[in-house]
């Protein structure tokens, strides 16, 4: 969270006697305790919490809503928008430690763990192309490597402009309804990929699932924000792409035993392949209409008759949220953006230095990706060893993201810890490009294409940076999707490095693949310039207001979202 953290006192709520005054906190060296009532919607009781608890609870240390005058500004503000939590936010309660790390592994067991095996769906379908190729498929289609291209610039074509579209029914309809919707329809088509007979089902086939792809990541990331607050969303991502590698290594082994059964009921393996796993993830579709609620507070129905948390659990998890960002209650989750909304988000220039980021950071990495099982056949691997040589590359992937993002949130940097990736790969591109062994030393040339597959994936951490950016509800809808929206277009770019006249080297696709690399350190060095420079002229305005001018500002400014004075830009 970078809204401002001002060094107001904070409430506990309905305390004993000794507290009385909530401005008259207790010292951690105090050797007491304090007793906190609460009616929970089961029963009544009372929670005696260790100063230890006291002293780290998130309800002392950084409530935004500590100033009555905040406090009530918010109140308000969410009662206006019908926020669907409102009746859960009370600036005066507090919770121990204890309490949300027990309620923090049931979310991970409820939320987390969910959309893991979500996004590996995703994957599964997304990437099984890749492993396909490796078993003649382009032959079998009368394809060459440039239709392939094509085929893959279509689905990245189709996925980046149905993204705000995708956003846009979600967040009317709820990403608890529409995202199985999502899977099912494109599992359906998935399996429809092994009637394929020519490049013209290849093209059709790639357009429909980029169609009903798009814009699953942005709402995913959306339904999670409504249950964890912004460091914990951070490591949540990287769950995600650590899922990604693993469905990678997964479906791999998979790939390996499917593409063996090549003849059977007089099909190609490749076929089998699109049959079976699309089957896996239409299951997973169907299971997400139970896995997923719509909200905190909204998780019993037919389905879940007791619902998910206790009626203290939801009080916890709406407040936590919302002491970390008050933005997050600006919306209810059914409400439609207006033209006027979106308009608004996709002209929020403070975010697009992120999206330079996401447009120009990974055309290396996808480049290499959508080639790797075709150059490993190209250095004449068997089609059966190709799939077991993708494994250590995934793997590494693996272990390099949850560094790298585990190391940001750990001294809460983004810019300079992000800049390692295309250090990273500017370094092995190099290596790559003026490789003198390029065919007849196979295995130093895979050790170097592994290295560079296993560049340090930042990806999780822009994600989470522009939600942390956008400070509203309609701008980090928008604003999720814009960011996936130019991962895209630097997809289909990196799609059309690697062409027919440049193999089996690759020189001149290996050259501009260095370029974008090198060209990608300095972006950050400059996003970071500018973000610097835009808190330093918010906090000079702010800085030089008085106490009531400041609560006036609060309560009474035409600026929104992340263009508030009190809201600080993460870099």
């Amino acid at each position: 969270m970078s809204s401002r953290s001002n060094s107001y006192e904070n409430s506990l709520g309905e305390v004993d006697e000794n507290f009385h005054d909530y401005e008259q906190l207790p010292s951690k060296n105090d050797n007491i305790k304090l007793n906190v009532k609460t009616t929970d919607s089961v029963v009544e009781s009372s929670y005696s919490l260790e100063l230890d608890d006291l002293e780290s609870a998130e309800a002392i240390e950084k409530n935004p809503f500590a100033d009555p005058a905040t406090a009530d500004f918010y109140a308000k503000l969410y009662e206006e928008a019908k926020y669907e939590s409102r009746k859960a936010y009370d600036p005066k309660f507090y919770w121990s430690k204890n309490e949300e790390k027990k309620l923090v592994r049931k979310l991970d067991f409820r939320c987390g763990l969910v959309a893991c095996v979500m996004f590996a769906a995703l994957q599964i379908d997304r990437g099984n192309l890749a492993q396909a190729v490796a078993d003649n498929m382009l032959s079998d289609l009368n394809m060459t490597t440039d239709d392939y291209n094509i085929g893959n610039q279509l689905f990245y074509v189709c996925f980046l402009v149905s993204e705000i579209p995708s956003q846009l029914i979600s967040k009317r309809l709820g990403p608890d309804r529409f995202i199985p919707l999502q899977m099912v329809l494109w599992s359906i088509v998935s399996m429809c990929q092994a009637s394929m007979n020519n490049k013209g089902g290849f093209f059709a086939t790639r357009c429909l699932i980029g169609i009903l792809e798009g814009g699953f990541i942005a709402d995913l990331v959306l339904w999670l924000s409504y249950f964890y607050n912004s460091k914990e969303l951070t490591i949540r991502l990287s769950w995600f792409w650590t899922t990604l590698s693993v469905v990678q290594i997964c479906t791999a082994l998979l790939a390996f035993a499917i593409l063996r059964m090549r003849g059977i009921g007089g099909l190609e393996g490749w076929k089998w392949l699109f049959l079976i796993e699309g089957a896996i993830t239409f299951l997973i579709g169907m299971a997400a209409f139970y896995l997923m609620v719509p909200s905190a507070v909204q998780t019993k129905n037919w389905m879940h008759p007791k619902g998910w948390f206790t009626g203290r659990e939801e009080k916890i998890v709406v407040n936590r949220v919302l002491r970390d960002d008050p933005s997050k209650g600006d919306m209810h989750n059914r409400q439609t953006l207006t033209p006027k909304m979106i308009w608004k988000a996709l002209t929020d220039y403070d975010l697009w230095p992120i999206y330079a980021i996401g447009l120009l950071l990974y055309i290396p990495n996808d480049t290499i990706q959508s080639y790797l099982t075709l150059n490993l056949k190209q250095l004449h691997f068997s089609r059966f060893d190709v799939q077991l040589l993708t494994i250590p590359p995934y793997f590494l992937q693996i272990v390099f993201l949850l560094a790298i993002t585990w190391f940001s949130e750990y001294v809460q940097e983004r810019c300079f810890v992000c800049t390692i990736s295309p250090i990273w790969a500017t370094v092995f591109m190099g290596v790559i490009r003026w490789w003198k062994g390029s065919m007849h030393d196979v295995w130093g040339t895979y050790v170097l294409v592994m290295l560079m597959y296993a560049q340090p994936y930042v990806h999780a951490i822009c994600v989470s940076w522009v939600s942390r950016n956008s400070n509203s509800i309609r701008t980090r809808a928008i604003s999720s999707a814009m960011y996936n929206m130019f991962v895209q277009l630097g997809s289909i770019c990196a799609n059309q490095v690697y062409r027919q006249d440049d193999m089996p080297y690759y020189h001149r696709g290996n050259m501009q693949l260095f370029c974008v690399s090198l060209g990608a350190i300095p972006l950050f060095l400059l996003t970071k310039l500018y973000y610097v420079t835009r808190n330093k002229k918010k906090l000079n305005l702010w800085d030089g207001m008085s106490k009531e001018e400041q609560v006036e500002y609060i309560n009474n400014t035409t600026d929104q979202g992340n263009k508030r004075l009190d809201f600080l830009f993460d870099h």
